[in-house]
């Protein structure tokens, strides 16, 4: 096996007492203190610190600015980059030919570049990816810096001191920050549901600053278990499990991140990988669809579980992808794929667990609402 590699942060969520796990190739921390439970409602009451620095952070540049970078881009991903305004984050994915999704991304454009942060485990994948397919294109990989995030109602009390313009950010904006940890690049984003900021800093700051956000009263770390039920809870699609190569945008439920400009009889139609499948599907409809599920009583239906359309039936309509217990909605949650005839809310479907039929129904997603700050 090969050996894990470390983030900036490894050293202190150890003296922190952390649980650790390998994820995605890194040593990363499972839980705290805590627990995954407290850890999960901390975050939605307060502030949480989470290290990502595992995920890839990636510079593309073109020799005439931000716009030949966006329009490069554009070959590559189902999303308008040219209108996208400057210190302005956006989602987006990269897709295959045959409209499946290769990664998930966030994509901003800095003024005379873009910058994207790519998933942990597709990282090298996806700069391979970029070189191959951005030929005029300088890509990057920024690998002298951490990045962090900080999450939660509390978030913007506990940035503000250290970034001070941070807080009247409208979630979605970007913004470059000078700061006693030297350069902040600061997002107002993240991937819990919650109001917060994702932060690159460098490298040799990196526990400095994290100390710092966790000497206030607010913020506690947490690690990777909570940010999986947070993200669930709040919808969100895990790479590798929820979304792959065999599933497309469409079938995920993520057609509203490929806007208007990119769709058939837009001002700059198709032109992305599998783009004949992906628009066929909008205009013409998908034979599953990923959607919530809430299980009927207390145990959560994981990965892996087949769906079924009633208790008798013997060929499944679907399977579940993601499955927990919802620290917030106090109950257990899925989310997964299935027929499209079955997936209005309420629809009552059977999960086979260990061998028995147990009852599950559609729902409609977020679990939480988002707390965004608009």
């Amino acid at each position: 096996m090969a050996e894990l590699k470390e983030t900036p942060l490894t050293q202190l969520h150890r003296e922190l007492g952390a649980k650790m796990t390998g994820f995605a190739g890194y040593d990363m921390p499972l839980q705290f203190a805590l627990g995954v439970m407290k850890e999960h409602q901390h975050t939605r009451a307060k502030a949480g610190l989470f290290d990502v620095s595992h995920m890839g952070q990636v510079i593309v540049r073109h020799a005439s600015g931000y716009g030949g970078a966006a329009q490069a881009l554009e070959s590559l991903v189902p999303v308008d980059l040219m209108s996208l305004g400057e210190k302005r984050q956006r989602y987006g994915f990269f897709t295959n030919a045959e409209g499946g999704i290769l990664d998930d991304l966030m994509l901003t454009n800095r003024g005379d570049h873009l910058f994207v942060v790519v998933n942990a485990a597709c990282k090298d994948a996806d700069i391979a990816h970029m070189k191959a397919g951005l030929p005029d294109c300088d890509v990057v990989e920024v690998t002298d810096r951490a990045l962090l995030a900080l999450q939660g109602p509390a978030a913007v009390e506990a940035l503000a001191p250290i970034a001070g313009g941070c807080e009247i950010m409208k979630f979605l904006d970007t913004g470059i920050f000078t700061s006693d940890f030297g350069e902040l690049w600061i997002s107002r984003s993240g991937y819990t549901g919650e109001d917060g900021y994702e932060i690159s800093v460098s490298a040799d700051q990196a526990e400095a600053f994290a100390r710092a956000l966790l000497a206030h009263d607010a913020v506690e770390p947490i690690g990777l278990g909570a940010r999986d039920s947070l993200r669930l809870e709040a919808g969100l699609c895990l790479y590798g499990q929820d979304i792959d190569t065999s599933t497309t945008p469409v079938e995920a439920g993520l057609t509203w991140a490929i806007q208007k400009s990119r769709r058939a009889e837009g001002k700059r139609e198709a032109g992305f990988p599998g783009a004949d499948v992906i628009l066929d599907q909008i205009s013409n409809g998908v034979p599953r669809c990923r959607v919530g599920l809430r299980p009927e009583g207390r145990a959560p239906m994981r990965q892996g579980t087949a769906l079924f359309g009633s208790e008798d039936a013997e060929t499944p309509i679907g399977q579940v992808t993601s499955g927990a217990f919802g620290p917030t909605i106090e109950a257990p949650m899925s989310m997964g794929y299935v027929a499209a005839s079955h997936t209005a809310p309420d629809t009552q479907l059977f999960g086979e667990v260990r061998g028995k039929r147990m009852a599950v129904k559609v729902a409609s997603m977020p679990f939480t609402p988002a707390n965004f700050k608009r």
